[in-house]
């Protein structure tokens, strides 16, 4: 059975479970290849490297556009931050004077590379972004190709009969796209006796995170998936696939889902909950790939599967998830009522600010849309205010109740009642025909409390 894999960058700073609950190796040696794994960086580093993915605190991309050249020192301090993770790893049998000269020579050539970036920004002859998005692209690709690399070094000197193959392309000048690069690297590779490493990060001409933003470890590993014709594809993570947030809810009242469909992993990636990538999951569903969520820290578990036509027999929900980074916009126009196509006009502007709403609510003078907080900007607020009568913004939360099935009579109205006797207010709300995601818009402050209330009444008491 060929197995493609990703490992997470939270497990890969556990590198020593993942040598024992991952990767293993016992006696029949065989259970080890035909398997390829894709790595994420240690966690933390490309926070580092691009910016912090929680706080949007700045790391040295950040500094790079900013033309703050402590960018440099900054490179310096993630270069003994590669070291000191290489030191760590000396007990598991990485080669350390090796992995450090495999890091700091990309570093070094890293510095250069945007030292002449900066030398062609000066000259006002090129524009800035398409520079901007090279370095960022440069950067990444750093985290991505160390874990990879010191994997392959720890199986190596393991006798694990273990290849690198290294997708970055940090010294191909060739302006490959993602397909095109997998297809050469992979062509002529024998999986049947051997394990592969290789990077989260692929080089694309277009740019990998210019396309997938910060979700491009998935598009690798979706990619190589699809092009091998793998039988089953894994995300090893930290936490299982769970009813709800182990954070929130607590680990004894967060249950493995199990077993669900690609519809509901979409429904998740909508609201920034991702199972998977939206764009890393198409491919494996249209390819018919079952893909498995494991936990790194329960290797006897089976995880989650997730495959195209999975329904669950006994309508219930399966997870409970949201945010509480979303905005409200309302637009209210007396105007609107009888009126072909006036959503359509917001739908333009919407557009022509690259946003995309999470979930709209209507009536006969109102459009609410529920949008990402990130997003909301004063370019978009000025069009809106000139062209309609009133309009209201909101911060709020999003709770949603997610599953394969769950077209069963009285589900909705338990979760309405369960949030009004705790004196939980519903701002809004949606569901489709289709019934797989009723959408609960509520205060920001009830976020938390929201889940824990409904995670309770719903996933225990079905």
């Amino acid at each position: 059975m060929l197995s493609v894999e990703k490992i997470g960058g939270t497990s890969m700073a556990e590198f020593e479970v993942v040598l024992n609950n991952i990767i293993k190796k016992p006696e029949d040696v065989t259970f080890c290849y035909n398997r390829v794994f894709v790595v994420s960086a240690y966690a933390g580093v490309t926070d580092i490297l691009l910016e912090d993915k929680k706080s949007n605190e700045p790391g040295i991309y950040k500094m790079f556009i900013d033309d703050d050249n402590s960018y440099k020192e900054k490179l310096d301090e993630i270069s003994n931050r590669f070291s000191e993770i290489n030191k760590s790893l000396y007990k598991l049998g990485l080669d350390v004077k090796k992995a450090d000269c495999f890091i700091e020579k990309r570093i070094e050539h890293t510095k250069r590379y945007l030292d002449s970036m900066e030398e062609i920004l000066s000259s006002g002859y090129i524009g800035e972004a398409n520079i901007y998005s090279a370095a960022r692209e440069i950067l990444a690709s750093l985290g991505e190709a160390h874990s990879a690399y010191n994997t392959y070094n720890i199986l190596l000197n393991r006798d694990i009969n273990t290849e690198f193959i290294d997708l970055t392309g940090f010294f191909d000048r060739r302006q490959l796209s993602i397909e095109k690069r997998i297809e050469q690297s992979f062509r002529s590779i024998d999986l049947s006796n051997k394990l592969i490493i290789t990077p989260g990060y692929t080089k694309d001409k277009a740019g990998m995170i210019t396309k997938y933003g910060r979700g491009y470890s998935e598009i690798t590993f979706s990619q190589l998936a699809t092009f091998l014709n793998a039988d089953q594809a894994i995300i090893h993570k930290e936490h299982h696939l769970s009813s709800a947030d182990p954070e929130i809810v607590g680990k004894n009242k967060a249950i493995p889902v199990g077993r669900t469909n690609y519809d509901v992993a979409d429904q998740l990636a909508d609201i920034g909950m991702e199972a998977i990538h939206p764009k890393a999951s198409k491919p494996l569903e249209i390819a018919g790939i079952k893909l498995i969520v494991k936990s790194t820290f329960e290797p006897g578990h089976v995880g989650t599967i997730i495959t195209k036509d999975y329904v669950v027999k006994d309508s219930k929900i399966e997870i409970i998830a949201g945010s509480d980074k979303l905005v409200v916009l309302e637009v209210h126009d007396t105007s609107m009522v009888g009126e072909v196509g006036f959503d359509y006009d917001i739908m333009r502007i919407f557009k022509k600010n690259n946003i995309s709403y999470v979930m709209k609510a209507t009536n006969a003078n109102s459009i609410s849309q529920v949008i990402w907080e990130k997003d909301l900007n004063e370019e978009l607020l000025k069009e809106l205010k000139d062209r309609y009568k009133s309009i209201k913004i909101k911060e709020v939360a999003m709770v949603c109740l997610i599953g394969s099935n769950i077209s069963k009579p009285n589900i909705l109205a338990r979760a309405a009642k369960v949030l009004g006797e705790n004196e939980i207010n519903i701002n809004c709300m949606s569901i489709s025909l289709s019934q797989v995601n009723i959408q609960f818009v509520v205060n920001r402050n009830n976020y938390k409390k929201s889940i824990i209330l409904l995670n309770d009444e719903l996933i225990f008491n079905q």
